[in-house]
């Protein structure tokens, strides 16, 4: 049984958001402040529920709380990047880098410690969908299939092949690597491609960044310890 089961708004069914938490207090919380935004709303208390509403229902965004019963906040959110493609916030307790970039390596777009400003939250969602909405939508319009080497991607179906096979790679992932490619034997610096990628202002942003990539390279290198793809430009940052 779903926490607020039965409970969505459909003001702007466009877009639908997913908050999972299994503190009521804090669903409660967020869901009045993204009413008031139009979005419609579902919740969860668990990992298995998310999954479970997910497979039934078109979800735009995900809030994910790191720390959830049943399921947890980072299996689930490797469970839902085997198949879809939607921003996730992660919400988290803990305080370590290591903590937070476990998140980012398995798939989230985002996070934010807890305690947080819902006013916050309510923004980086704006933030996020923003990105997958309306960037997406321009992205489109350029030309849809980039190629080099034996790396092709389809900015409309937003597929990766490497020599014909196919590579999945999250949302963020499969924006670096697009990025790179509109711009190959470029140095993009770190700054460069976080404000590309996350279209705000790139501020302390470098681990963020860096752990992005290195999943980047784990997908598309033979060997990632020695690239020949992406490559670092020491004190620079990175080149296609």
């Amino acid at each position: 049984m779903y926490s607020n089961a039965g409970r969505s708004y459909r003001v702007k069914a466009q877009t639908t958001i997913l908050i999972a938490d299994d503190d009521e207090e804090i669903r409660n919380l967020l869901g009045i402040y993204l009413k008031n935004e139009g979005y419609t709303l579902y919740y969860a208390q668990n990992g298995k529920e998310v999954l479970e509403i997910i497979h039934q229902t078109d979800i735009s965004l995900v809030i994910l709380d790191l720390m959830m019963p049943v399921l947890d906040g980072i299996s689930t959110c490797m469970e839902i990047r085997k198949k879809y493609f939607m921003p996730i916030l992660m919400l988290t307790a803990k305080t370590s880098d290591l903590d937070l970039m476990k998140g980012i390596t398995i798939g989230a777009d985002d996070y934010m410690r807890k305690p947080f400003n819902p006013l916050e939250v309510t923004l980086r969602v704006k933030s996020l969908l923003r990105r997958y909405q309306d960037y997406g939508a321009r992205e489109a319009m350029d030309a849809s299939l980039l190629q080099y080497k034996d790396l092709s991607i389809d900015i409309q179906t937003r597929q990766c092949l490497k020599g014909g096979q196919s590579i999945r790679l999250t949302p963020k992932e499969f924006d670096i690597l697009s990025f790179f490619m509109r711009n190959p034997n470029q140095v993009l610096s770190l700054d460069q491609i976080y404000e590309a990628v996350w279209q705000e202002a790139a501020l302390g942003i470098e681990n963020v960044v860096m752990v992005h990539i290195t999943k980047l390279r784990e997908k598309i290198e033979d060997d990632s310890r020695q690239p020949s793809y992406i490559k670092t430009v020491w004190g620079k940052g990175y080149r296609l």
